[in-house]
């Protein structure tokens, strides 16, 4: 059995790249090295294989392609300021919504599709039924409860709330297969459980967000289900079968769609965050018209407003999701890495999806501006994370512990 996942450098070019082969059943962690000075290329699972073999290194052009779809967090942050400094620079894209947003989320799930074989995912899930479901479980129940109750807390309007409650219903976004990477976490747990989770999205999705958000506003489950398998399940199975009817036009192809997918991911996520500055721009003008006022009173006052209520929810809810991910995994008695792999798949979404589900399927643009400020701070915040766990070597006391999934 085998199962492969391409992933590229983060931090510098390598000069070659490693290939890590893990046990379906590892009593302990197969990988103990010392700590990586690049992202290595998590090239097979063989249950057969127990030895740490150097694969042929890639071409340079394709670590610079890797490294440039590493940036995604700056991608995001830059066209953020942009879309504050010039929302007009996106107009050609929003006007153009909510199919251009469709259109790009569906290349972005074919994009993720053409690395993915589902064979072997299924054969990984069959080995480690227990840590896969229980990550699944909890993504679908950590995050739209505390979705719902940081809402109610910070007393949001019903767009907002209607905004943060669809977010946290969203299946787990692939960039957490890249910061569980960084961490050192279980890469091939966290990449099951993206796949899984956005399959469940066709029914999982539109029915918690019609169960918690339905007392803001009406929500139509059937349309947000349809939509979902169009722009997410059906591209991700597209994908995977063109990876394997045409593997070589998908080899040349592969190198590529990492980067356009972030550079898809980035636009989608500014283009909306540029409909709805305008209005947050008037808070803060209004703020700053305050001549007799200190600095310090008119940013307590821009973000005590609207902008500052989105902002913190934001926050409270990855970081719920990421503090609460790792105990719960913590309490079940999982291994270090899978602990990290959970808490990372749990706390980060794709946000892509609420954007498309939100300015399809809603009339009010402030439905759409969590899912689009979650872009940016979802992946500066697990980066961070990825960041900080990758200098902390897991305690071999929690690492050598496995829950065993036969049992």
């Amino acid at each position: 059995m085998s199962l492969t996942l391409r992933l590229g450098p983060f931090i510098s070019p390598p000069q070659n790249h490693l290939k890590f082969t893990f046990k379906p059943h590892p009593s302990k962690p197969t990988i103990t090295s010392s700590k990586f000075s690049y992202l290595p290329i998590v090239k097979s699972i063989s249950e057969n294989s127990e030895h740490l073999s150097v694969a042929p290194a890639k071409p340079r052009w394709e670590n610079m392609l890797s490294t440039a779809a590493s940036l995604y967090p700056l991608y995001v942050t830059v066209g953020g300021i942009v879309a504050c400094l010039k929302p007009s620079a996106f107009a050609w894209f929003v006007t153009r919504g909510p199919a251009s947003y469709s259109l790009s989320l569906g290349l972005i799930m074919l994009a993720m599709g053409l690395t993915l074989e589902l064979k072997d995912l299924l054969n990984l899930f069959i080995q480690r039924p227990l840590s896969i479901l229980f990550g699944c479980v909890a993504q679908y129940t950590i995050m739209p409860i505390f979705g719902m109750i940081i809402s109610k807390t910070l007393g949001l309007s019903p767009s907002l709330s209607v905004g943060l409650i669809l977010l946290a219903c969203c299946p787990g976004g692939a960039a957490s297969n890249v910061v569980t990477l960084i961490a050192r976490g279980d890469v091939p747990l966290s990449t099951v459980m993206t796949v899984c989770s956005t399959l469940g999205a066709v029914i999982l999705t539109p029915l918690l967000t019609m169960i918690l958000a339905g007392t803001y506003v009406p929500v139509d489950a059937v349309g947000l289900s349809i939509s979902t398998l169009q722009v997410v399940v059906t591209p991700v199975l597209l994908g995977s079968y063109i990876q394997s009817s045409f593997p070589l036009v998908v080899k040349i192809i592969t190198p590529f769609a990492p980067l356009f997918a972030v550079l898809a991911s980035s636009l989608l996520a500014c283009s909306v965050f540029s409909e709805n500055v305008v209005r947050f721009k008037s808070s803060m003008v209004n703020a700053s018209l305050a001549s007799d006022a200190s600095l310090i009173d008119r940013l307590q006052s821009i973000l005590s407003g609207e902008l500052g209520v989105v902002i913190l929810s934001v926050l409270l809810l990855h970081f719920s999701g990421f503090f609460v991910g790792y105990i719960s995994a913590a309490i079940c008695r999982f291994r270090e890495p899978e602990r990290r792999a959970i808490s990372i798949e749990i706390g980060m979404k794709n946000s892509s999806l609420g954007v498309v589900l939100a300015t399809s399927h809603f009339t009010s643009p402030l439905v759409a501006f969590h899912p689009a400020m979650s872009a940016v701070i979802m992946n500066i915040m697990g980066s961070s994370l990825g960041f900080f766990w990758r200098h902390i070597t897991p305690d071999p006391s929690t690492s050598d512990h496995e829950l065993d999934d036969q049992e």
